[in-house]
């Protein structure tokens, strides 16, 4: 018997379910209500990866632990006004040639920040340092404005 005809069906309740279950990240596949499987890893990541950001008087230091990663697995930008740090730590298994793992616990996957820049800091001028499983971002902040001088106005008599 097919599903749609048995008695007390919900097309509706079908389609709802449907789109829970649509992970798909083929353009114009499956529905467009629905989180793509990098949104979701991405969300995953972002969630998982522990970040500080303390503001200095100079500048923005933010500090993100990712151990297990060399700094080469570490990549950090600066892209439409957001700080963009991420990386990746995969499978060991070439390391283990004739065991096998009993406990695995240590983190495996996708590393993943993102922080929204204030206006004060200058994209140019950007530095990382990768230290004991921590990197250290530092972003200086562009110097205030000088302030405008003031103006003496001429006063006519009329």
């Amino acid at each position: 018997m097919e599903v749609a005809k048995m008695p007390g069906f919900d097309p509706l309740f079908l389609n709802a379910l449907h789109d829970l279950l649509d992970f798909s990240d083929e353009p114009g596949q499956g529905s467009h209500h629905a989180p793509s499987r990098a949104y979701l890893r991405d969300a995953k990541a972002m969630a998982a990866t522990p970040a500080d950001v303390v503001e200095y008087p100079n500048s923005y230091q933010f500090t993100i632990d990712m151990p297990g990663l060399t700094s080469d697995q570490i990549k950090v930008k600066v892209e439409d006004g957001q700080l963009v740090v991420s990386g990746e730590r995969k499978r060991e298994s070439e390391k283990v040639k004739e065991g096998k793992f009993v406990r695995m616990e240590r983190r495996l996957g996708k590393y993943l920040k993102k922080f929204d820049l204030p206006e004060t800091a200058d994209a140019d001028k950007v530095s990382a340092a990768y230290r004991d499983g921590v990197l250290s971002v530092t972003v200086e902040k562009k110097p205030p404005p000088e302030p405008k001088k003031a103006k003496s106005i001429e006063v006519r008599v009329a």
